[in-house]
């Protein structure tokens, strides 16, 4: 114990007196492994969101062992090597997503970061269709959802007007959603558009009942012009291709009110038209209720969107039945073809990625009450019943869902194609599936 004693206290002397160079060797051998520090957090988020023309900088890194000390350190761009520097600046010249790559070796030994860049192109050609494919996202939809595969358009209800001064972009720039919509959708030829609403009620997309919030904040010149303001700032910052004014808050306990709020709405598109940048698109979603007749003209529109589903004919005693059914679809099409004169190829025509569900029945097996029943996204129909997609009914869940299966939507599709519409939409893409099941394959398919 003495000798061992002996030889500790004399190593520690050794140690101090040439300053533990030995001892550095020792920690950095043959078989030590190369360390990259981040203690900036320049490869903290997964992906970076950029702008052709901007730069992603990759800097205040700290190596171990340091570049000096034999490590070696190298920058790769989708695999090419680009640097052997600490530090790198990545400056796109064109759109895409990159991967950014850096090892950091020591002795056949590697450390790796990594990092994506999506990088919007500055300029870009929209790719040619026949129909219009629109996927419409609701405010939880993200780029995920899309097949940019499928589909010539894109929508998200990211704006919600809260007066005649405040717009509620939260959710569109929620880890900068928006961004990325645009900027994977410029990359694959897909125009990406704003939807505008006030509040919704829920999965349906129906304006919550009395809800005025957009509906009364364009009834007047001035108030418009605030709300134009505020979008075409937005449109022009995020690069956006255009709005869709998503006028669907239009149920009121009076009917003047609301009748006012429809008004608006020819109005409101005609001078929003007229301020965004030249070449925008301006689209507005319509209502297919008693309302219809209070609209002005919408001629200016690029096309309407028209709400084909959903026929809100739920009461408490109401036997259970599809309220997206085919005879709907067509009926509510031509309240804008036939009732109020728009030609067919104006008009896109809506398809559901949701189901009515019944939860609580009377004693004759009706629907019991208003708030005995509620919606259902697609995907979560088709994740309790595995032939849901084959059908428009299932058992399977609380006392019955109805829904659009791929059987109802290949009919739905096929008549817009047979008889000239300009396409369909989605409501909501993200309530949807993707593989052999998904209504926005089907409707994809037919339509190209």
């Amino acid at each position: 114990m003495k000798k061992l004693s002996y030889f500790l206290f004399t190593s520690l002397i050794i140690c101090a007196i040439s300053s533990c160079k030995k001892g550095q060797e020792a920690q950095v051998d043959d078989n030590f492994h190369p360390r990259i520090f981040d203690t900036k957090g320049v490869f903290r988020a997964p992906s970076i969101i950029i702008n052709q023309g901007q730069s992603a900088t990759y800097s205040g890194l700290t190596f171990s062992p340091k570049p000096e000390e034999k490590s070696k350190i190298m920058w790769t761009v989708d695999g090419k090597e680009v640097s052997t520097d600490t530090a790198y600046t990545f400056t796109p010249t064109a759109g895409g997503e990159y991967q950014i790559k850096l090892e950091a070796s020591y002795n056949g030994l590697v450390s790796t970061r990594i990092s994506k860049v999506l990088v919007s192109p500055s300029t870009y050609t929209p790719k040619p269709y026949t129909n219009v494919v629109m996927a419409y996202l609701s405010e939880n939809g993200t780029a995920a959802n899309i097949d940019w595969t499928k589909v010539t358009h894109v929508a998200i209800n990211g704006a919600k007007v809260i007066s005649p001064t405040s717009i509620d972009f939260s959710k569109a720039n929620f880890n900068q959603n928006i961004d990325e919509l645009v900027a994977r959708g410029h990359i694959n030829g897909v125009p990406v558009l704003l939807g505008v609403s006030g509040r919704l009620s829920g999965v349906d997309g129906w304006g919550l009942y009395n809800s005025t919030d957009f509906g009364l904040s364009i009834t007047n010149s001035s108030n418009r012009a605030s709300i134009i303001a505020l979008l075409k700032a937005y449109v022009v910052a995020r690069k956006l291709d255009g709005i869709d004014i998503m006028m669907t808050d239009l149920g009121n306990d009076s009917y003047a009110v609301s009748a006012q709020m429809v008004n608006s709405v020819a109005p409101f598109l005609n001078e929003l038209k007229a301020a965004l940048p030249t070449g925008s698109l301006v689209t507005a979603t319509v209502t297919t209720n008693y309302l219809h007749w209070e609209y002005g003209s919408l001629s200016e529109a690029d096309w309407l969107n028209v709400h084909t589903f959903e026929n809100g004919t739920v009461f408490p005693g109401s036997a259970l039945a599809q309220q997206s059914s085919y005879s709907y679809f067509i009926d509510a099409s031509n309240i804008w073809k036939v009732t109020k004169g728009y030609p067919a190829n104006k008009l896109v025509l809506g398809i559901p990625a949701f189901g009515i569900v019944y939860n609580a029945l009377d004693a004759n097996g009706n629907n019991l009450s208003y708030g005995s029943y509620g919606y259902l996204p697609y995907k979560d129909i088709v994740a309790a019943d595995a032939s849901a997609p084959q059908n428009e009914f299932t058992a399977t869940i609380a006392k019955g869902v109805y829904y659009n299966g791929i059987p109802l939507v290949t009919k739905k599709a096929q008549y817009i194609k047979d008889n000239g519409f300009k396409g369909a939409y989605i409501w909501a893409e993200d309530y949807d599936v993707t593989g052999p099941n998904s209504l926005l394959d089907k409707v994809s398919t037919i339509l190209k």
